[in-house]
């Protein structure tokens, strides 16, 4: 986008959002791996009112707009984001704990960090939700992707989910129109999930906390700590496990810039400080290259990879 248009983006969206809204805003600012190019216009709208806004705009002037999230599980390219970004703001993360018919419910905002709202159902001895204490991402983000960890994952606790279509409009998809995957969740095109209903079950919280422990506990043995990363880079293939097959490849700490492979755990890059999507990105292709050589399997990236390459 030319800086004209953005300045014009920007000006438009500027009373809106109350002056929540630049141009040029790096990236790297907002993502848990400390990487990433400016974005043509930011946003940071605070109701669904303000989204819908700014999904209107878009269509209007036929720019892409990108919802951020939490900002793990991304890499974005060093050139940054073409149009609008969208990280939502505090009015995204609020919830409500109700009860219907003797069932526990949750309803979060999409910028609810999972982790936060696992500790919080714990909290009122609801279950259901312990995987997440090892999920650093948010709601919508969590959703989009089913994210899952030590067993668990989103598909197994939602209800339903609210969010906004192409045009702008408000929908709520019920469970039984959710179709879910390894890794993803199929929602209908270009719909921006603005937040989710998970349903929990009521349990001693001593058993609660002892499995969220044992998460915490996992995490921490296992994951790299100290350095911005996105969390694993590729999915699991089959049965098999893709820390494991790039460990085979002897790539643990193979570095590219200022890009590593863990030590700790061969599927996790960890950003040194000041590596680029460059780096991460040439450290992925080695060891799907050397993975397939080896072991003739091809890795599928978990991480999502957006922007300019």
């Amino acid at each position: 986008m030319a800086g004209g248009e953005a300045e014009a983006v920007t000006v438009a969206l500027a009373q809106t959002l109350d002056g929540r809204v630049c141009a040029g805003e790096p990236l790297a600012r907002h993502t848990s791996f400390r990487i990433g190019g400016p974005a043509d216009v930011f946003a940071t709208p605070d109701s669904v009112d303000e989204l819908a806004a700014i999904v209107r705009v878009c269509a209007e002037r036929n720019l892409p707009l990108t919802i951020l999230g939490g900002g793990s599980n991304l890499l974005v390219g060093d050139g940054g984001i073409h149009g609008v970004v969208v990280k939502l703001g505090r009015g995204f993360r609020r919830t409500l704990w109700t009860t219907d018919e003797g069932v526990a419910y949750v309803r979060a905002g999409a910028a609810v960090q999972m982790g936060r709202l696992a500790r919080a159902a714990a909290g009122r001895g609801l279950a259901g939700l312990e995987y997440a204490e090892g999920i650093p991402g948010t709601v919508g983000g969590a959703l989009s992707m089913n994210a899952g960890a030590y067993g668990g994952e989103v598909a197994t606790a939602v209800d339903r989910v609210f969010g906004l279509d192409a045009d702008g409009v408000e929908h709520v998809i019920p469970r039984e129109r959710l179709a879910f995957t390894y890794r993803r969740t199929a929602l209908p095109r270009g719909f921006l999930v603005t937040g989710a209903r998970f349903r929990l079950a009521a349990d001693e919280p001593a058993r609660i906390d002892e499995r969220m422990a044992a998460a915490r506990q996992h995490r921490l043995a296992t994951q790299p700590q100290g350095r911005p990363n996105s969390g694993s880079m590729f999915k699991n293939p089959g049965q098999d496990r893709a820390g494991r097959l790039i460990e085979a490849g002897g790539l643990k700490g193979e570095r590219i810039g200022s890009a590593r492979i863990s030590e700790r755990h061969a599927n996790f890059i960890v950003n040194e400080g000041g590596a680029r999507a460059a780096d991460v990105k040439a450290l992925m292709d080695l060891a799907q290259r050397v993975v397939w050589e080896r072991s003739g399997v091809w890795l599928e990236p978990e991480v999502r990879l957006v922007g300019r390459w």
